[in-house]
C-alpha cells in the first residue's frame, strides 16, 4: 500500500450521553479512493466535519501528510490541501457557473479582499477559470446560471468549486444523493476520472457506485470502525455482511457490481 496522506487515530467525539466517534481509526492511502460507508447515524459526516475541522475531537489525532492538524482551523486545512463538497448542494444559485468557478479560484488564489475589483477581471482567475470548468465537464454551462442547472450538474459545479484549489486529499459527502439514473452514470464517469489525479475520502450511500469505484472502504457502525480493506473483503465479511450490507446487496455486488 501506498503511504498514508492521512492517519486518523482514535477519534472520540461525544454529544451529551451520544457517542459519534467510538476510538474511529482510518488510514487513506496518498492516490487511493476510500470509502467510509455505514447505516444511518453511524456517524459518518461527523466523521468528515472533525476531518475538514468544523469539529474537534474529544480525544484522538489527525494526521495529514505526517502533520498534526487535530486542532487546526479550516482555513489551515484548506491551505495544506484538504478541501471538501457537502451533502447538499452549496452552489451560489445566482450566479453563473463561470462566475461560481471565479468565486472558487478567487478565494483559493488568495484575492478575497480586493473589493473593487471584479473576480472576473482578473488574469490570474480568468485564465484558470475554463480548465476548472473543462475538469468537470461544464465548460459549455459557463453562461449558465447556477439555478437553472440540473441537480446532477450542481453536484459537479460543487465538486468542481471543491477542486479549485488543487487539493491532495477531496472530501465527498454523499454526491449521489438525490440523484437520478443519468446523473448517476455521468457523477461515476467524473469520480472516475477525477481518481487518477487526486485521493478521495467518499462518504457514499449508493452500494453499487461504491463497489465499482473504490479501492478500498472502511465500515463505520455506531462511531466505530468494523472492517477496513478491499471491496471483495468487504463485500464478504461476515461482520460487515450481518451489521451493515445484508445478503441482498452482497448478491448485487458479486452478481453485477464488480469493478
Amino acid at each position: 500500500m501506498a503511504e498514508s496522506l492521512l492517519s486518523v487515530q482514535s477519534l472520540v467525539k461525544r454529544f451529551g450521553a451520544v457517542q459519534a466517534s467510538n476510538k474511529f481509526s482510518l488510514e487513506v492511502a496518498d492516490g487511493e479512493l476510500h470509502a467510509l460507508i455505514g447505516p444511518n447515524g453511524a456517524g459518518k459526516t461527523t466523521v468528515l466535519n472533525q476531518l475538514c475541522g468544523e469539529l474537534i475531537p474529544d480525544n484522538g489525532r489527525i494526521f495529514f501528510e505526517n502533520r498534526q492538524i487535530t486542532r487546526m482551523p479550516v482555513y489551515q486545512r484548506a491551505r495544506l490541501g484538504l478541501s471538501r463538497s457537502y451533502q447538499i448542494t452549496s452552489v451560489f444559485a445566482h450566479l453563473t457557473v463561470g462566475e461560481n468557478f471565479s468565486l472558487a479560484i478567487q478565494a483559493h488564489e488568495g484575492h478575497s479582499f480586493r473589493f473593487w475589483k471584479r473576480a472576473a477581471d482578473d488574469p490570474v482567475i480568468r485564465r484558470g477559470v475554463v480548465p476548472a470548468m473543462a475538469r468537470v465537464g461544464l465548460e459549455k454551462r459557463a453562461n449558465t446560471q447556477a439555478a437553472n442547472l440540473s441537480h446532477g450538474e450542481k453536484r459537479q459545479l460543487e465538486v468542481g468549486m471543491a477542486l479549485a484549489g488543487h487539493p491532495k486529499l477531496l472530501l465527498l459527502d454523499e454526491p449521489y444523493a438525490g440523484m437520478g439514473p443519468g446523473g448517476t452514470v455521468e457523477l461515476t464517469q467524473l469520480i472516475q476520472r477525477l481518481k487518477t489525479e487526486v485521493t478521495i475520502l467518499l462518504v457514499e450511500h449508493d452500494m453499487e457506485a461504491v463497489f465499482r469505484l473504490a479501492d478500498r472502504i472502511t465500515v463505520l457502525v455506531y462511531g466505530q470502525a468494523i472492517a477496513s480493506g478491499t471491496p471483495d473483503e468487504i463485500s464478504t465479511n461476515p461482520a460487515v455482511r450481518e451489521a451493515y450490507l445484508g445478503d441482498e446487496v452482497v448478491e448485487r455486488r458479486v452478481n453485477g457490481c464488480s469493478k
